[in-house]
């Protein structure tokens, strides 16, 4: 009878994948037989190799793929927007205008751009899990836990000089030593005005039908000459058709689809509405600055794009989180966790209990809110001020305590971060630090002693205009000379921001050090246990939820009914301009001037935007959409109104992919901006 209700379970829990093109697969465990069922498609391990090697990860957030074998990358151009707004100035505003370098010679040196490619994957689960086994008696879960990681990954970067991160999945149910080979010398090669790029503006962001231009190349090098890239992807000019199997290749940030259903209620009911806020008031005051000229509009573009497109995204989750259907779903899902608990397990009341105590977590972060969300510091001054106070600290430490990104693996992209040539605009960072601080002020009990250490008895507009007017920080010559000099440098330093950067540091470092060991290693802890138990059950049926790693989904371009309304799969260089002309072509639905000027030699029936049933999430922006032979046929950039679900739960029903049609990609280099040598290097020729 047991068995029985065991394979009751199977059915309820997992028989979905048979029908739908659910999940965002880790490349060492992907349903082989369901796509060979479904698709009559073998992956091959040749296959899941170029996946490896051709995909990147953009270390400030997003994907890419290597397109040409002479390093040439291509990702988003929202993904680009960070270091394309660093690289301009105010007499060069490639943002607006666009870039493109007619030759090597011309690439724009990114200032702080890390792109990394996953070189290889060691499953440690066993190592890990039986060392902490082993040293649970002790009752120091967390050191045990950091020294071993540390351990492992200083091992590795010392034999491999690869940069080496032990990443946890299913909550804590297995471990893996990913090896990344690292770039740092990464060139913009190409990007479009930004009009052509997010055609639309807020009001089609997280929609379709959609008419955007969203890509950019950059080229990687390595001892300063084109890296040799061996395996890439070629871009297929016809794309894919309607029901064509695809694949998705990239790095999606994070899913909450393996949480309890106490967990979704914490984000619900406290993390969003406090991120909303936070996010609505610094969008305010940044509109605010941004009216006051050209310059300052140039200055504050592209945060104000960053802080637009995370308020929708959060204002979607949220939105599906309130969904009465969507919660449903969930509860059903718990429901059947406890079910299987209750009849598959020979220990019921271990893991129920273990369901009891993860919900005890979500009261005390519930009863530390106001700090978690109000603690904070903006600006890029303030933030590097505290990196550096950190950086000195930290390494007085031994390697097993520090934080994961002071360690000795990753030391080499903490610096350079704090040595990037980017520039800083004080006034900017004046208005953003002033915001945070008003913001705690308001929220935080007047006693509480970050507010005494950031402000002492100062208003924040006074404290924000002392230690950043008066800064050096800003000057690259002096951050050498502090990472040149080391700790007793920076933490003798007279300069203001840092003097105020090394008051607040330890109530912030003791904040990160509560969350991590009573909430964090906590939840990895249960975590693992709850998934041991899962393994027995369903064993490796499912996939873990997101974490920046890399990921393959499947589905298939395919349109869109709702509400009896018939949405095609694509959209054509006609269809810009028809909607362009329906808003009068003004304002975000202005068609970019190159576009227009060169509209007569388009083939305007070229696809341009389309559509497809692919699991992604944030983070896939710039991800390779590819076709069964490994020819890159779309590039992700979105998703639909209806896939904000998507970070909780599946639906093939509604919920899209957006993508840029690879034609599209061709089309617009030769036609539109002349790039007559990226056009032949992306052809192979």
């Amino acid at each position: 009878m047991k068995q029985i209700k065991i394979i009751i379970i199977f059915i309820i829990l997992i028989n979905f994948s048979l029908f739908s093109d659910e999940g965002m697969w880790t490349l060492d465990n992907l349903p082989f037989h369901l796509i060979k069922e479904k698709y009559d498609y073998e992956i091959t391990p040749g296959f899941l190799k170029k996946v490896r090697l051709g995909s990147v990860r953009f270390n400030d957030g997003g994907s890419g793929a290597f397109v040409s074998n002479r390093g040439l990358v291509i990702t988003n151009h929202h993904v680009a927007l960070g270091q394309i707004q660093k690289l301009s100035s105010d007499k060069n505003d490639y943002l607006k205008e666009g870039f493109l370098a007619d030759d090597l010679t011309e690439e724009l040196k990114c200032p702080d751009l890390e792109i990394n490619v996953l070189y290889s994957m060691e499953n440690i689960t066993d190592l890990v899990l039986k060392r902490l086994e082993s040293e649970k008696e002790k009752g120091q879960y967390t050191e045990i836990k950091n020294e071993l990681l540390s351990e492992i990954e200083k091992k590795s970067f010392q034999e491999t000089k690869l940069r080496s991160n032990v990443i946890e999945f299913y909550n804590g149910g297995e471990y893996w030593l990913y090896r990344y080979k690292k770039f740092t010398d990464v060139r913009l090669a190409f990007s479009p005005e930004l009009q052509a790029a997010s055609f639309g503006g807020e009001i089609d962001n997280f929609n379709f039908p959609r008419y955007a231009l969203d890509f950019a190349l950059f080229r990687v090098y390595e001892n300063n000459k084109p890296f040799v890239s061996n395996v890439f992807f070629k871009l297929n000019p016809k794309g894919a058709t309607e029901g064509e199997l695809t694949f998705v290749s990239g790095h999606p940030g994070s899913t909450d689809r393996q949480k309890t259903l106490s967990e979704i209620k914490y984000i619900r009911d406290h993390a969003y509405p406090e991120y909303l806020d936070m996010i609505s008031k610094k969008l305010e005051i940044l509109r605010e600055y941004s009216s006051k000229g050209k310059e300052e509009k140039r200055r504050a573009e592209g945060l104000i794009l960053h802080l637009e497109n995370s308020l929708k995204a959060i204002e979607g989750e949220l939105a599906a989180l309130n969904n009465p259907h969507i919660y449903t779903k969930l509860e059903e899902k718990e429901k059947n966790l406890k079910i299987s608990i209750r009849t598959a397990s020979d220990n019921p009341e271990k893991y129920m209990n273990l369901l009891s105590e993860i919900d005890s977590l979500q009261n005390s972060l519930i009863s530390r809110k106001k700090e978690i969300y109000y603690r904070k510091i903006s600006g890029t001054l303030p933030q590097l001020a505290l990196k550096f106070i950190l950086y000195a600290r930290q390494m007085e430490l031994p390697n097993a305590q520090r934080f994961p990104e002071y360690r000795d693996s990753n030391l080499d992209s903490l610096k350079h971060q704090l040595l990037s040539s980017a520039p800083i605009y004080k006034d900017r960072d004046i208005l953003l630090l002033r915001t945070t601080l008003e913001m705690a002020q308001l929220e935080l009990n007047p006693e509480d002693p970050f507010l005494r250490e950031a402000l002492g008895n100062q208003e924040p507009i006074l404290i924000s205009s002392g230690i950043i007017g008066d800064t050096q920080l800003d000057n690259l010559k002096y951050r050498n000379y502090l990472l040149k000099e080391g700790s007793g440098a920076i933490l003798n330093s007279k300069d203001p921001i840092l003097n105020w950067a090394k008051k607040i540091e330890p109530i912030l470092s003791e904040d990160r050090k509560w969350y991590e060991n009573e909430i964090q290693s906590k939840l990895s802890k249960l975590g693992a246990d709850l998934s041991s138990l899962k393994f027995s059950i369903f064993g490796r049926s499912t996939y873990p939820d997101a974490n920046f790693t890399l990921r393959l989904s499947y589905g298939v371009v395919k349109g869109l009914k709702v509400d009896g309304y018939s949405i095609p799969y694509k959209t054509t260089f006609y269809g810009l301009i028809e909607r362009a002309l329906g808003f009068g072509n003004k304002n975000a639905f202005r068609v970019a001037g190159k576009i227009l000027k060169k509209r007569k030699k388009l083939r305007m029936s070229t696809p341009l935007n389309f559509i497809s049933t692919h699991d992604i999430t944030g983070g896939n922006s710039g991800s390779p959409m590819l076709n069964t032979r490994g020819e890159m046929v779309g590039l992700i950039f979105d998703g639909n109104t209806y896939s904000h679900e998507l970070n909780y739960v599946y639906s093939e029903e509604r919920a899209r992919a957006v993508s840029v049609h690879s034609g599209a990609i061709l089309e617009s280099l030769s036609v539109i901006y002349g790039a007559k040598n990226l056009v032949s290097e992306l052809r192979g020729r």
